[in-house]
């Protein structure tokens, strides 16, 4: 039997975090949810499959919530928010969102739209089997079957191109999504876990190179591999 999808929901109105965890239940997902940012981030240990989040928290905006997600894990986001301006649904997707509903919604929209993105989850991680694999919850990623060294700032970074394969990150993007260390943050230190990244990769079959190299621009995980 395969296992449900668990949801985690970030949101702090009982009313709507009532009718959400209802509707996802009844579509057969797991859902667990907290009320503030800070419970949300902690809630990350529980590995849920998505996450809902609202970007109206008490403690902290859910742009930053979405940011700290995103520098340690891919796990697919939704963002709700009573806001419609275009600013903001563009700002969401540049974080690293990968959808945005504006309230009030109905809990089938809503439910449609989990399903959309779990839906090209799956494929994309089906499609990276048979060469390229992460698995966030160990933060390990595989290559020909075989489990990539990394260190933790080289895990990041592959993870982060992974995300948005095709896209060129700069460096200054690589060390705002990748950096934890202000002291480590420099660009010749970016250029490094990229050499280094590569070489995990030679490895294992020496002729195999994931990175795009654009001179002036930045790196990024080639589209096709």
């Amino acid at each position: 039997m395969k296992e449900k999808d668990r949801i985690l929901i970030i949101e702090d109105e009982p009313g709507i975090l009532s009718t959400l965890q209802i509707a996802l239940e009844e579509e057969g997902y797991l859902s667990f949810s907290a009320m503030t940012g800070e419970a949300g981030l902690l809630s990350l240990s529980k590995n849920p499959h998505l996450i809902l989040l609202d970007l109206g928290l008490p403690d902290q905006s859910g742009f930053e919530v979405l940011k700290s997600i995103r520098k340690d894990h891919q796990t697919p986001v939704i963002l709700l928010t009573a806001r419609s301006s275009e600013i903001d649904k563009v700002l969401g997707l540049e974080l690293g969102a990968d959808d945005y509903v504006v309230k009030p919604f109905s809990p089938r929209e809503l439910i449609a739209r989990i399903k959309a993105v779990l839906r090209r989850t799956d494929k994309k991680e089906k499609s990276d089997e048979s060469l390229l694999r992460i698995d966030v919850s160990k933060k390990l990623i595989f290559f020909a079957g075989q489990s990539l060294s990394l260190s933790p700032y080289e895990y990041k970074t592959l993870a982060l191109f992974f995300k948005y394969p095709g896209r060129i990150f700069s460096r200054e993007e690589i060390m705002d999504n990748v950096w934890t260390e202000p002291e480590d943050s420099f660009d010749r230190a970016v250029d490094t876990v990229i050499k280094n990244i590569r070489s995990r990769f030679k490895e294992i079959q020496k002729d195999f190179d994931p990175i795009e190299t654009r001179r002036g621009e930045g790196y990024g995980l080639k589209e096709k591999i």
